[in-house]
């Protein structure tokens, strides 16, 4: 058992170290953080998708921006669409599941605020609809995916692709990286 467990630690340290040696996807992060502490400053909001597991990351890094990360600071606005079950169970129903964002994007949207739709498959096709509207409405939009990016990757301003297939390893390497972004945005404003 230890020996599995001690294996299933060495996958995840294993990616992180092609994301180190990776300077296409440490530039991504870089770009990120440098969008989002420039919407931040210009009075914008970020926004986060995602679904299932990635539904709870944004969510997470959502509530890193809103509330505080290392700092006691004011308040950031950053948002998960999700969070409303009234409102995702009526479009749900009306339209359709893979209409879930791009509705709230369309209603709560403004040029220069940032998107981030999150995806280990890159293919979701609720946060693609949702980055269509949301370049339609002059909103940046970035996406953490897998390694292929899936179709997202065509849809987005930014790119983070996690050089992996395996499912849980991204998402733990999405909320690093959600969270080297949520500290290094943190610290250029505060």
């Amino acid at each position: 058992m230890k020996d599995e467990i001690k294996q299933i630690i060495k996958e995840s340290i294993e990616i992180k170290n092609k994301i180190i040696l990776d300077d296409l996807i440490l530039n991504n992060i870089s770009k990120s953080i440098d969008l989002i502490t420039n919407a931040l400053n210009n009075r914008k909001k970020i926004l986060f998708c995602g679904n299932g597991g990635s539904a709870a990351d944004a969510q997470h890094l959502a509530a890193e921006f809103s509330g505080r990360f290392y700092k006691d600071r004011k308040a950031l606005p950053a948002e998960a669409l999700h969070c409303n079950t009234s409102y995702l169970t009526a479009v749900g129903n009306d339209y359709g599941f893979e209409f879930i964002y791009s509705r709230l994007i369309e209603g709560i949207g403004n040029p220069g605020d940032v998107l981030v739709g999150i995806s280990t498959s890159g293919n979701s096709k609720n946060i693609i609809n949702a980055f269509s509207i949301a370049k339609e409405k002059q909103l940046k939009v970035i996406a953490l995916t897998g390694e292929t990016g899936g179709d997202m990757k065509n849809e987005s301003d930014i790119l983070i692709n996690v050089p992996s297939n395996d499912t849980p390893r991204i998402q733990e390497l999405h909320i690093l990286i959600g969270h080297i972004i949520c500290q290094k945005v943190e610290t250029n404003i505060f």
